[in-house]
């Protein structure tokens, strides 16, 4: 099932319990005043000015807090806007500028590669997040462009942990040994949030930056 969630930012319930307290804060001023008032000395009445100091600081703050809340709204509106408009990627076979990728219980991990020149075979090695060798692969190949899937098992056969994997891959052909070669994610979208405000996108599991996003097929 696809999803697309929304993930919640702290700047809102901040400013929401600082007005919270600026509102409880004036109206227990508000309530000293009003008991100092009714008690002051007719004689000798209090001094006003440092209480309308306070309560042109009290003004101050809460318009602050209430431009912070109009920012607050602005930002969400502005995240749910981009939210939406990546969402039109769900389901969607992308390519992302990144040479890791992610295999599940039930997909493989996939790369599209370019090479420098023109190549006959590839070899790819596939590392773990600790950055060591757990697979190398060589396959036949045509061209200065195409792609590659591990499904997360051994040339032993042995299925590793269903994980985020990154490839290197090196090409020769009959005339050049060793051709350089770059390697980009590829694979579906299986859903879209919003993290520290930026849109990400997840494939098996693993999380792009939309910025990452090269292309998008239909």
């Amino acid at each position: 099932m696809t999803l697309v969630t929304s993930a919640t930012t702290t700047t809102s319930t901040t400013t929401d319990a600082a007005s919270s307290k600026l509102t409880a804060d004036y109206s227990l001023f508000l309530k000293l005043l009003t008991t100092q008032m009714q008690n002051q000395d007719p004689m000798n009445p209090m001094d006003s000015s440092q209480f309308t100091q306070q309560l042109v600081q009290y003004s101050q703050v809460e318009q602050s807090i209430q431009q912070n809340k109009t920012l607050n709204t602005m930002l969400s509106t502005m995240n749910m806007q981009s939210l939406t408009q990546s969402s039109s990627m769900i389901g969607q076979a992308v390519e992302v500028d990144s040479d890791m990728a992610a295999t599940s219980a039930t997909k493989p991990a996939q790369w599209n590669w370019i090479a420098a020149n023109a190549v006959t075979s590839v070899t790819a090695k596939i590392l773990d997040s600790k950055g060591s060798t757990v697979d190398t692969r060589t396959f036949d190949a045509t061209g200065t462009s195409g792609s590659f899937t591990w499904d997360g098992t051994t040339k032993d056969g042995k299925a590793l942990d269903p994980g985020i994997y990154r490839v290197e891959l090196t090409g020769s052909n009959a005339t050049v040994a060793s051709i350089k070669m770059t390697a980009s994610a590829a694979g579906t979208v299986d859903n879209v949030q919003m993290i520290n405000g930026s849109p990400v996108v997840s494939i098996n599991d693993a999380q792009y930056p939309t910025s990452l996003i090269t292309r998008i097929q239909k």
